[in-house]
This record gives C-alpha cells, structure tokens and sequence, in this order.
C-alpha cells in the first residue's frame, strides 16, 4: 500500500473511536450507533428506556460489531446523577470517551396563546439545551484525554429558520448552535472540535405520526430533493466528521436537509 493510501485510511477510520450517543434506542440515534459500531468504533448506546438501548445494541452485534466494543444503559438526560454515571459506564466498558453525541431530543408544538406554553418551553430546554451543555462539561476530563476528541451536537433545520407554533422547539435548536459555536472557540485551543448536524425532513419516530400525503406533497414542495431524508443519511455526517481527517472541522452547522434550506420555489 502507497503512503497515500496508508493516510487516507488512517484518516478515515474510526476503530479508535469510542462514541456515547444519547437517545440511541430510536431514529437517527440509533442509525448513529449501528453506523459506527459497523464501521469499528466503540459504542455505547443511551436511551430514556434501556429496553430500546439494549435494542440497539443487539442490532449492532447482528450487524457484525464485536461484543467487547458494544454497551447500552438508559440515560435520562435531565437528571446530572445519570448524566455523570453514563459518561463513568462509558470510560470504563469502552476504556475511553472520543466522541461524544448529544442527540436525545423532544418534539411539542408550542403556540404562544397556549396554557402550557411555559412548562413545554422548559421541557424542550431542559431536553435539547440543558442536558447538552451538562453532558458536555461532565465529559470533558475524558475527551482531553482522548486523540481526536470530537462533541457532536444534533441541532436542526429549525435552529436556521421557524415554523409557527413551534418556538420552544425553534429557539432551542437556534442555541443549540449558538452553543456549539461557543465551545468550539473555547475548546479549540486543545484540539476538540463542536459541530452541529442540522436535519432537515427526515423519516423517524415523530414524523411517521405525520399523514404520508402531506409529507410527499411537503418534500416536494420545499426540498431540492423531492424527498424526505433517512437517519442513515444523517448517520453518515456524524461519522463523517468523527474521522480523524475532519479534524479541521470546528464550529460549523452541518445541513443534510435535501435542499430544504436552499430552495427558494
């Protein structure tokens, strides 16, 4: 093998990785999971409920993950003794933390006249901005410690743009890349880098609840692609920019949207 090609496999493996990606018992967390756990990395898998992590899990060892590179246990994000116990469980199965990924996400229209419009924004925060920050700072001793270490933040379409009665939900996603960008300035210095992927329409849990034709007629409509994204699609950014060649990658906002965003008729 050249020495070209030796680097550019050295550049694009993960199989040092060791990941923690929250909300991986479904949709695009789980996608997430089974990608790097088939392409080598280390995983472990968080959900709200341990019976979709072990799931998850399972589904990684059928596609032909080795058993010692795979862990599951159920994270509620917004509890800080969970959070600190699943970075501590991830050090010791995985022997390390590399890449962090803060997916784990929550959904509730939010219109302004509403009554329970302040307990949803709280919700959605507490989902989408707090727990990101938190998990962030607990993980931190081990990803300093760790080459390559890489944070990657889902974020959202609706972080660069809005949708009526959604503004809990849309302002959370717009400081979810306002906090990425931050630490990625202030991690920089040590060689972490901060990005957010950004999906657009995309196939999962919570769009499924969403009638068929209105989604065709919607994708169609608004997307350069015509159609709605899959979680692996989104999977494929995140392992995309854990490889040690994206290492000059830091602070961006990631769009796998199908168009959605460059579309103007």
């Amino acid at each position: 093998m050249s020495d070209y090609r030796q680097a550019l496999a050295a550049a694009t493996s993960v199989t040092d990785c060791r990941v923690l990606v929250t909300g991986g018992g479904s949709g695009i967390g789980r996608a997430i999971c089974r990608c790097f756990a088939a392409s080598g990395a280390w995983v472990m898998v968080t959900d709200l409920r341990a019976e979709a992590a072990e799931e998850t899990r399972q589904l990684c060892l059928s596609d032909g993950a080795a058993a010692e590179h795979m862990a599951a246990c159920s994270l509620d994000v917004c509890d800080a003794k969970q959070l600190s116990k699943a970075v501590e469980a991830t050090t010791e199965a995985l022997g390390g933390l590399s890449v962090l990924v803060n997916n784990a996400g929550v959904f509730r229209p939010s219109p302004l006249d509403a009554s329970n419009f302040d307990r949803v924004w709280r919700e959605i925060f507490d989902v989408l901005l707090d727990a990101q920050k938190s998990l962030i700072r607990l993980a931190l001793p081990a990803l300093r410690q760790a080459n390559n270490a890489r944070i990657l933040n889902i974020a959202s379409t609706e972080g660069l743009g809005a949708t009526p009665n959604h503004a809990a939900y849309v302002a959370a996603k717009h400081a979810v890349i306002g906090l990425t960008r931050a630490m990625a300035v202030d991690l920089g210095f040590e060689g972490i880098t901060v990005n957010a992927i950004c999906p657009g329409p995309i196939h999962t849990g919570i769009t499924e609840k969403f009638d068929a034709a209105d989604k065709a007629r919607f994708a169609h409509r608004r997307t350069a692609l015509r159609r709605y994204g899959t979680p692996e699609e989104i999977a494929h950014a995140a392992l995309s920019l854990a490889q040690p060649g994206a290492s000059y990658v830091t602070g961006a906002q990631i769009v796998v949207d199908g168009g959605l965003t460059v579309r103007n008729a």
